[in-house]
């Protein structure tokens, strides 16, 4: 009769044991490494994608690649670290385009004003976080417009992406309409959307990149993007500097231009998208009890809080829990020993990162669409059985990307949702924290009228 010998309970725990409690949730470390390895690859997309995105805001495109990789390294790390949650945190998508195509587009700020915004968000999401105030914040928006502000800016994710691609254009007479898709760009970007769709379908992990990268090589074989001639050019890239964008954030500039417009809305948008896949991720993990209770909650909103104040100190913007640590969690990723991975990888991407400059515009362009598809699945947690209730959503939904502003979509639904239960009869359904931010709106609206 043989008698297995027990390999765990003699040895003392180990390090990253101690550390990550991993005995305690019942994984290991190669389990955890592997988890954080398939995150970064499905994750890792954000450094073709946010750099482009800021780029337009006029943020220089190597300090944007060297922002986002820092600050995903250092928020990343914080979360794995302190709050101990197998979850990346990176600059958000929707956030990124509200800070480029909206605070420095539509409104024309520089985006050392913008980044002064970011900082002051992140500060603001500090206090309501350490003070409790988000628990009462969030119960006071209705789930129905939780849900339409996430389908609305999936639809401006996916607005941004077919115009950079050239899908659409825009039109005298019809406002938008399809563009020259024969061109080499648009093709190519349709391709791409289609590779990485059945990519995605196919549930290949790092879909995502393995499309930006597949539609960038057939740029260069269509001679649309510029080939690296040899070797010698490769080797000639230099690391890209943080420094044109380090600490360039103007404070005062974006407390001047007042904090209703754009450092409440990044606080907002910012609240909602963290708390909503932080929920997700950890009830995937198994991290939540019966009773909803998750360990460390409090450490990871924070860790999400202070790394918005050290995206806004590198240069780039709002960071956020990311759904895509799903896939590292479906690999059995428990522990911050994952979100360690992931930070280290990013932190070695850094080497690649002067390649990243090649991929084009076009390249990146299928990814923001069907990350706006993703986020169009919120609709079916979207109500439109009680008139009072569908409105609002509606008008959260569809004026983010026709008003090509997150903000404007956010003020339509509150202020239509106040109103359409007040005069209906049901005060009783509308607290007094959603009559202060559609008040809020209101002023908002005012001062840019005058």
């Amino acid at each position: 009769m043989s008698t297995k010998v027990s390999t765990s309970a003699p040895v003392e725990k180990g390090l990253m044991d101690k550390l990550f409690h991993l005995s305690a949730k019942g994984t290991d470390v190669k389990t955890e490494i592997l988890a954080g390895v398939t995150t970064f690859v499905a994750l890792a997309y954000i450094i073709f994608v946010n750099p482009n995105i800021l780029a337009d805001a006029g943020i220089p495109k190597e300090a944007a690649i060297a922002s986002t990789i820092y600050a995903t390294v250092v928020a990343t790390l914080l979360m794995g670290l302190w709050a101990n949650f197998p979850i990346a945190v990176a600059p958000g998508m929707g956030l990124n385009a509200f800070f480029a195509y909206y605070v420095c587009g539509v409104l024309g700020l520089p985006w050392q004003t913008a980044l002064g915004a970011v900082f002051f968000s992140g500060l603001l999401f500090l206090v309501l976080t350490l003070g409790g105030v988000r628990q009462a914040i969030i119960k006071a928006v209705p789930m129905n417009l939780k849900s339409a502000i996430g389908v609305g800016i999936g639809l401006f994710i996916a607005f941004i992406g077919l115009k950079n691609a050239g899908i659409i254009i825009a039109d005298k007479a019809t406002f938008v309409a399809v563009g020259h898709l024969t061109a080499p760009e648009p093709f190519l970007a349709c391709i791409g959307m289609i590779l990485t769709a059945v990519l995605i379908a196919r549930n290949v992990k790092g879909a995502m990149l393995i499309g930006i990268l597949g539609t960038t090589l057939l740029g260069m074989i269509a001679g649309v993007v510029t080939i690296p001639k040899g070797i010698a050019d490769i080797m000639s890239f230099t690391l890209p500097s943080v420094g044109p964008t380090l600490l360039q954030l103007n404070i005062a500039g974006a407390w001047q231009y007042g904090i209703f417009s754009i450092i409440f809305t990044f606080t907002i948008v910012e609240l909602f998208d963290n708390m909503g896949t932080l929920i997700g991720l950890t009830r995937k993990a198994n991290l939540m009890d019966d009773q909803g209770n998750i360990e460390n909650i409090d450490r990871a909103l924070t860790t999400d809080a202070v790394g918005t104040l050290f995206s806004a100190i590198f240069g780039t913007s709002t960071v956020t829990s990311y759904v895509e640590s799903a896939a590292g969690i479906a690999e059995g990723g428990k522990t911050g020993l994952t979100a360690l991975t992931v930070s280290a990888l990013f932190l070695i991407s850094l080497v690649f990162a002067p390649l990243i400059g090649i991929v084009p515009g076009f390249a990146t362009a299928p990814a923001l669409i069907l990350v706006g598809a993703m986020m169009l699945a919120e609709i079916k947690h979207v109500s439109f059985d009680d008139f009072t209730d569908g409105v609002p959503a509606f008008l959260t939904v569809i004026m983010m990307p026709l008003t090509f502003s997150i903000a404007n979509g956010f003020a339509f639904g509150f202020i239509s949702y106040t109103f359409l239960k007040s005069l209906t009869g049901r005060f009783k359904e509308v607290s007094i924290f959603m009559w202060l931010i559609s008040f809020a709106f209101l002023i908002n609206f005012y001062m840019r009228l005058h």
